[in-house]
């Protein structure tokens, strides 16, 4: 199995705008007989790779001149190229939607601050740069075990049940993101698909 190394690259940021599509790959979707990943096998590219994003300052920037490189180096971009932005934990506030960040106070919880008055920010500073990725193929996963932590962490900051806001959270993920059952376990699942690791 073919893995790369875990040392991240740093590059010059560049530009995020983009079209505003979304991939076409479908959800992964809970039902009573478990979960459907089918989607991990949708990926052709000769060449894949997922990204473990910790960083969030630095890490849609990487991903970004992974697809500029292949493009600038060797002409390909997707569907020649898959890469796929797998995030759990804190990485969380990248999947949220614009009406999450208005509807919570998720900027406060997960100090997620304007960098021009120091206060919680009210809407996603990710969006732009989220849409442009997903514009040139990369798909959003979303760890379901960090976002039940998530929805606690929320639940508390607003006073009310976690199952509520656990299904309004993940109703409110940007589109196009995927939830699937537990992040260590899908990173695996890629990595045996032929996806190389990288972690932001």
């Amino acid at each position: 199995m073919r893995k790369s190394s875990r040392r991240g690259f740093i590059a010059s940021v560049g530009a995020m705008a983009g079209a505003s599509l979304v991939p076409e790959v479908s959800a992964a979707t809970q039902s009573p007989q478990g979960w459907d990943l089918s989607f991990v096998d949708r990926f052709n590219g000769k060449h894949k790779q997922v990204f473990d994003l910790m960083d969030t300052n630095l890490a849609l920037i990487v991903i970004k001149n992974w697809l500029d490189a292949w493009e600038s180096v060797y002409g390909l971009k997707h569907p020649d190229v898959n890469a796929i932005a797998g995030i759990a934990g804190k990485g969380f506030v990248i999947n949220a939607s614009d009406a999450l960040y208005s509807k919570f106070p998720i900027g406060r919880v997960f100090n997620v601050n304007d960098p021009a008055t120091s206060q919680p920010v009210t809407k996603s500073p990710f969006v732009a740069a989220v849409t442009a990725l997903q514009a040139r193929g990369v798909v959003f996963w979303m760890c379901n075990n960090a976002l039940n932590n998530v929805a606690g962490r929320v639940a508390n900051a607003v006073q009310r049940p976690q199952p509520e806001v656990y299904q309004e959270i993940r109703a409110g993920l940007n589109p196009g993101v995927i939830v699937v059952p537990a992040h260590t376990m899908l990173v695996g699942i890629v990595q045996e698909k032929g996806f190389t690791y990288e972690v932001v």
